[in-house]
């Protein structure tokens, strides 16, 4: 069996491109849909998320939050995130977060685990914006 040089300059070229694409982690790619509203380092529709593990629910000085998000008593980490995730407007009524969900708990779970990572990235040591 050979091999023509067509085959085979297609199959460098196949591998060349694949190692060129960034390596994403998982939740990175489920972030995105975050990015409609939310920033890692600063405010826009919904608050920023690097300090986010560990913050008190609606705390961000200078965030006009909803008065259910305020007076919630949460602590965002794992377990209050995934639920939170899961259905924000089930468990938080009155959020003024009105997006469905994640129902995935792979998702959601791969999502954690980017914002928890991405709270030691660059974006979020240079951003000013302290860990919780």
């Amino acid at each position: 069996m050979s091999i023509t040089p067509w085959c085979l300059l297609g199959a460098l070229s196949f591998a060349a491109i694949a190692h060129a694409a960034p390596d994403k982690l998982p939740g990175e790619l489920v972030y995105a849909r975050c990015a409609a509203c939310h920033a890692l380092a600063y405010d826009r529709v919904g608050p920023h998320h690097c300090g986010l593990l560990g913050r008190r629910a609606g705390a961000v000085p200078g965030f006009a939050y909803s008065a259910a998000m305020k007076n919630s008593g949460l602590t965002w980490d794992e377990k209050t995130l995934d639920s939170f995730l899961a259905q924000p407007m089930k468990v938080l009524p009155g959020t003024t977060m009105t997006y469905d969900g994640i129902p995935d708990p792979k998702e959601r779970s791969d999502l954690i685990a980017y914002l928890k990572h991405v709270n030691d990235s660059p974006e979020c040591r240079t951003s000013g914006v302290p860990p919780h």
